[in-house]
């Protein structure tokens, strides 16, 4: 027996990757349904190697019967549609900024604090976080739970997907223009994102800090230990898939590089590529379509006590977003609800 699973934003590259993420992992489906808006409605998205969905209109669809909502839509799109999801009983799995923060919906890295999922029948809503945060509490769990993380310096590295199929266009287009001297032209981005770095994502706040690095302080903080005092400069920069981040960390215990790579190894979900030459480390060109979050340039920091540094990267669009989600779906299904 299997569930019933409706996947908002199908269309999406969040959308297409929880469809194929459900599929390539098996998940108990009864059935899988594809939403969208209006201007996808009809088309088509593929579930697995044979199976061909027709998209429906996400504004007139019915939500009952639907046992799991995974939302891989907009904030504006998540606020309007998924407390009706969860009014009519499905669980509903939030992978945009709507829910976040929200004190009766539980943020969840299924790795790092499985636990907080028992608080989902509060709203029936579930919050994955964003990839940045999904990649930074995957690496520092092992390590916070050993040595205790005290603060975080990091510097993310994030990828055009992050800002949907409009990003990965615009950084496509940009590039096409420069190599054939045509003009650059901007629309989803504060800059020009073709061979250059923007550090600046997502709104300005009063502090100077963008949404963004906000974003990541306070969900690591409610994912992994809200003692954590993290500081982030967020910047874009030109790749298709794939975040990354340079984390400096200090610890209440005396932490070795040889300790840290060792307790890394073990940790689920966790891959370490760490050797001391030219190939040994991890770039996100080799992250993309791989579920796991790499970490590498493990070093110890000697301008702090208890200091260690750090390189991680993951596909924004699989554990940073998709895999992320179906992830919580799979722990829903194996310890709170009965099919």
């Amino acid at each position: 027996m299997g569930y019933t699973v409706a996947v908002v934003g199908a269309t999406g590259n969040v959308g297409r990757e929880m469809l194929a993420t459900l599929a390539d992992r098996k998940f108990p489906v009864a059935e899988v349904i594809a939403l969208a808006s209006d201007a996808a409605v009809g088309k088509e998205v593929s579930f697995g190697e044979d199976e061909v969905l027709k998209v429906q209109d996400l504004g007139r669809f019915d939500f009952k019967g639907v046992d799991i909502a995974l939302f891989a839509s907009d904030a504006k799109v998540a606020a309007a549609h998924a407390p009706r999801a969860a009014a009519a009983g499905a669980v509903v799995i939030d992978t945009s900024a709507q829910f976040r923060m929200d004190p009766d919906v539980p943020l969840v890295v299924p790795e790092v604090n499985a636990q907080a999922l028992g608080g989902y029948a509060k709203k029936n809503i579930v919050a994955s976080p964003d990839g940045a945060t999904v990649l930074l509490a995957m690496a520092l769990k092992p390590l916070h739970d050993t040595f205790t993380v005290g603060r975080a310096v990091v510097s993310t590295y994030q990828a055009a997907s992050d800002a949907g199929k409009d990003g990965m266009d615009e950084l496509f287009g940009q590039t096409r223009a420069i190599y054939v001297n045509d003009p650059v032209q901007k629309s989803v981005f504060s800059k020009q994102i073709a061979f250059n770095v923007i550090p600046h994502i997502g709104p300005f706040m009063e502090d100077g800090a963008t949404k963004d690095e906000w974003a990541l302080n306070v969900g690591t903080k409610k994912v992994l230990d809200p003692k954590i005092k993290v500081t982030a400069t967020c910047v874009r920069v030109p790749v298709f898939i794939g975040h990354s981040a340079s984390v400096t960390i200090e610890c209440a215990e005396p932490v070795t590089a040889e300790e840290a790579r060792r307790i890394l190894r073990k940790a689920p979900g966790v891959q370490v590529i760490d050797q001391h030459d030219n190939e040994g480390y991890i770039t996100p060109v080799e992250v993309a379509g791989d579920d796991a979050v790499f970490v590498s340039r493990i070093r110890e920091d000697y301008t702090v006590d208890n200091g260690l540094a750090f390189w991680c990267a993951t596909d924004n669009l699989r554990k940073g977003a998709a895999l992320n989600a179906v992830q919580i779906a799979e722990l829903l299904v194996k310890e709170h609800l009965d099919a």
